[in-house]
């Protein structure tokens, strides 16, 4: 492993541009393949500062919800053990109701034979136990600090891609992957063109304190100007409290810019009533983040030799929190395909591969996609017969466990 700053011509075999959540597990999973990676941000790389680190309590507001998949990706890597000696929060239950009538549905770990249905982690936690270990990656050099300008495409006989940066390093690879999120930069130099529509919706985003334990058990309402989420908080191994969630309550701009205006005491009690008490009186709230929802997916996954991971490719309504689950299987099943074509004799660009990687989580994430949409068009209507009819359909999937335990394992990411 190296650090690179100044002017330089670098040749590497891939590049992974952006060093989040997604660019930095790939580059963790490329480790065991004999590849020379380098790994792109605009931020230096370094001892990253998570609000655990703090003097004073305090949570990061951008949260995931790691399936049981994600949590089995991050043992593989022996990243599991420094999330978890830091905190996360291991969830046994999930409750997702209906504002407009008697409809509800309750998941449960101990019905499917588990030990919890996923965890809440904190981005910036899951972000730092990666980064710790980046410098213990032989193949990996790091470029830190540096701002992309120009992307040329390499093609099939074998031309390299050639990624310039502001400061005159030239970055040679002969697969660039696209881990620079929504508004990836490198899928915009590659020409790979995007379906996306507002979703017309705002996500409010912050932590809370509850006067009522939460249990380890998440809470999910849908309301016909959009879905409310309680995700439970842990302060640690070693701590009992269970009195802080994260809250993710996405909304009709109109009535998020009224929130976010708010006071805290009258947002606490907005609040306190959209989750009808269920945790008793909201406590505290730290500092509001809104956040602009939008739908992306990238008409082709790959163009020459640049590949899209993660929310390059797609990003989705976070009521279910998947978009950062469906980020870490795209680049288990991009490195798989990598390790494959290797065994066969294939180049990292080969269209082959590239285009094997694509339909193995085009037709995934779609349907994901879809059914967040259709979860969100669903709630939203607010006809009597459309509300008689989903208050049904949710008493009626909590009545047969067979289906109820399938959409769980689905959900978990343990059945395909």
């Amino acid at each position: 492993m190296a650090f690179m700053k100044s002017p330089h011509q670098i040749d590497v075999d891939i590049a992974i541009v952006g060093a989040g959540l997604v660019g930095a597990t790939f580059a963790h999973l490329l480790s065991r393949l004999p590849l020379n990676v380098a790994l792109i941000d605009r931020r230096e790389f370094g001892p990253l500062k998570a609000p655990f680190d703090s003097t004073e309590l305090e949570f990061d507001p951008r949260v995931s919800a790691l399936t049981e998949a994600s949590k089995l990706l991050f043992q593989k890597l022996d990243i599991w053990e420094a999330i978890t000696d830091k905190r996360a929060s291991p969830y046994q239950e999930m409750e997702v109701w209906d504002a407009d009538g008697t409809g509800a549905i309750d998941f449960s770990a101990r019905e499917i034979g588990s030990s919890e249905l996923g965890h809440i982690v904190e981005n910036s936690l899951i972000l730092s136990a990666l980064h710790d270990s980046l410098a213990s990656i032989e193949n990996l050099e790091l470029i830190g600090g540096v701002a992309i300008e120009q992307l040329t495409l390499g093609n099939n006989n074998g031309d390299k891609a050639r990624i310039t940066t502001e400061s005159g390093t030239v970055i040679s690879a002969s697969l660039v992957v696209a881990a620079d999120g929504g508004n990836s930069l490198i899928r915009k130099l590659a020409n790979i063109d995007t379906k996306e529509w507002d979703y017309e919706h705002t996500a409010i985003v912050t932590t809370v304190k509850t006067q009522l334990p939460h249990g380890a058990k998440a809470l999910q309402r849908f309301m016909s100007s959009g879905p409310l989420a309680f995700l439970p908080l842990s302060l640690g191994q070693n701590s009992a409290d269970q009195h802080y969630c994260s809250i993710v309550w996405s909304c009709l701009p109109e009535l998020a810019e009224s929130l976010m205006a708010l006071p805290e005491a009258h947002f606490n009690e907005s609040l306190e009533q959209a989750i009808e008490s269920r945790l008793g009186k909201i406590e505290f709230s730290a500092k509001r983040f809104a956040v602009p929802l939008r739908q992306r997916h990238g008409k082709k996954y790959y163009q020459n030799n640049v590949v899209l991971v993660g929310d390059a490719a797609h990003t989705i309504h976070p009521l279910a929190g998947q978009g950062v689950n469906l980020g870490l299987l795209d680049v288990a099943a991009l490195a798989e395909e990598l390790r494959q074509g290797l065994k066969s004799g294939r180049s990292v660009f080969d269209p082959v591969v590239l285009g094997r990687y694509e339909r193995k989580r085009r037709g995934h994430n779609l349907t994901t996609m879809w059914a967040m949409e259709g979860f969100k068009r669903l709630f939203a209507e607010e006809r009597l017969p459309v509300r008689w009819l989903r208050n049904v359909g949710l008493k009626s999937v909590n009545s047969l466990p067979l289906l109820k335990n399938q959409i769980a394992r689905k959900a978990m990411g343990l059945d395909g």
